[in-house]
């Protein structure tokens, strides 16, 4: 059998596994403190439902609820995922994808088709390696300085700063700069902090918070795997939330059973650090739920061995029946498959007071289940410094009328004004959401 027939083989075997089981359940019940979990469902291989990536063409731009508008902040970007706002108001844009596979660690058969998948879906171009500065000076919405702040890096992901110190999250290493406010580019050579498991990157991004006081750094390693099925010997170290200490770079697991955390925040009434989180795959399209959810220090989660709490995921072996005893239960469910990836708390005076401490949630939307969910960015009111109501779109229409996908929205931050920017890394775009008036 020729390449290109395989290719298309395994891509119909992968429909056709898309296509078997029971009809999904409105995906509003996988939302919330308290979703649905149905029985679960297994199939020889994932299921399939690929939103082409094709990118944003005319005058077309997403549709953000009713009262506010939307704008392109900065447009031509390379798979722009990640934003971090500097205090002077620049905005940090980690232009990044996946680093190559090392060699024997490509999964088969099995990741050779998801590698074909996640390509279809605009996920597989090579990593830029860098970070892009973006400056509005007028306050007009637009920026008009772009700048390569910094470059050679690996798959960069997070960033935070603390004092004249940038911190980077490669995706083997967080390491640190020098940076004087107002600079728009940085040539000192990187100064390496921490090691970062690495290896095979089933999951590579690598998150990055600073606490308050400046002292430690808090990063989200994802696992590498679904759920475990490399060995749990690769997994030492991931599926977690790693504590650094900035002075001397010595770490710890903060909180651990994290299947990919991604996204992290300080909600900023309770001061309580919370993550978003992409749950396992190959349950059927109503499992498991991905989740947002304060993160107690030293907890423990469920993944592998459980999910949503101490629902038991029977696949894996052998079971632990003391850890799925010991794992907490996430705060707030955001549905099925939605890859849930960015994650900001509300701020400043632009929006209206009762997004101020809410949750703003980006999308990256579904590739295996049917029908779609994601592709779009939520919020979710808080009061007291937890959730208190059900999520609303604040910026939708990713998905045009033939079923592409002209954006996936990631990384969330809030510019200096108070507006909402939204990486999109299949438009290759940064939009900006403000109030209409």
């Amino acid at each position: 059998m020729t390449r290109s027939r395989l290719i298309a083989a395994s891509l119909l075997a992968l429909t056709l596994a898309a296509c078997g089981g029971r009809e999904a359940l409105d995906p509003s019940v996988g939302f919330g403190p308290n979703p649905t979990l149905p029985s679960p469902q297994q199939s020889l291989f994932p299921r399939v439902n690929i939103a082409e990536a094709v990118g944003w063409s005319g005058d077309r731009l997403p549709v953000p609820a009713p009262g506010f508008r939307v704008q392109a902040f900065a447009a031509g970007l390379d798979h722009p995922r990640w934003l971090y706002r500097l205090p002077n108001g620049d905005i940090l844009v980690a232009e990044t994808n996946a680093p190559p596979k090392p060699e024997g660690k490509s999964g088969g058969l099995r990741g050779w088709v998801q590698g074909l998948v996640m390509k279809r879906a605009g996920a597989r171009p090579p990593s830029a390696n860098r970070i892009t500065l973006l400056r509005d000076a007028d306050g007009d919405g637009t920026a008009e300085t772009r700048t390569v702040f910094l470059e050679n890096l690996t798959s960069p992901f997070g960033m935070a700063l603390v004092g004249d110190t940038l911190f980077v999250a490669n995706a083997d290493a967080v390491v640190a700069f020098p940076y004087q406010t107002g600079q728009t580019r940085i040539t000192a050579a990187p100064r390496r902090l921490a090691a970062l498991p690495a290896g095979r990157n089933h999951h590579w991004t690598k998150s990055l918070v600073a606490s308050a006081d400046g002292r430690r750094l808090y990063v989200g390693v994802g696992s590498n795997s679904n759920i475990g099925e490399n060995g749990l010997d690769e997994e030492t170290g991931r599926a977690a939330i790693h504590e650094i200490d900035i002075a001397t770079g010595a770490g710890r697991v903060f909180a651990s059973g994290l299947r990919n955390p991604v996204g992290l925040a300080w909600q900023p009434d309770s001061g309580r650090l919370w993550v978003a989180v992409n749950e396992r795959d190959e349950l059927g399209n109503d499992l498991v739920p991905d989740y947002m959810t304060s993160v107690t220090p030293d907890a423990f989660y469920g993944w592998p061995w459980s999910y949503y709490g101490q629902t038991v995921d029977t696949r894996v072996q052998p079971a632990n029946p003391a850890a799925v005893a010991r794992a907490l239960r996430p705060d707030y469910a955001l549905g099925a498959h939605t890859a849930s990836l960015g994650l900001t708390f509300g701020e400043g005076g632009l929006f209206p007071a009762r997004y101020r401490g809410g949750a703003f949630i980006g999308q990256h939307g579904s590739w295996n289940r049917t029908p779609r969910n994601g592709y779009r960015v939520l919020f979710v009111p808080f009061s007291g410094g937890v959730p208190a109501g059900p999520p609303e779109d604040i910026l939708t229409g990713f998905i045009n009328e033939q079923d592409q996908a002209m954006g996936r929205p990631v990384g969330v931050q809030f510019d200096r004004t108070g507006a909402l920017l939204v990486a999109d890394d299949v438009g290759n775009i940064i939009w900006r959401v403000s109030p209409a008036s």
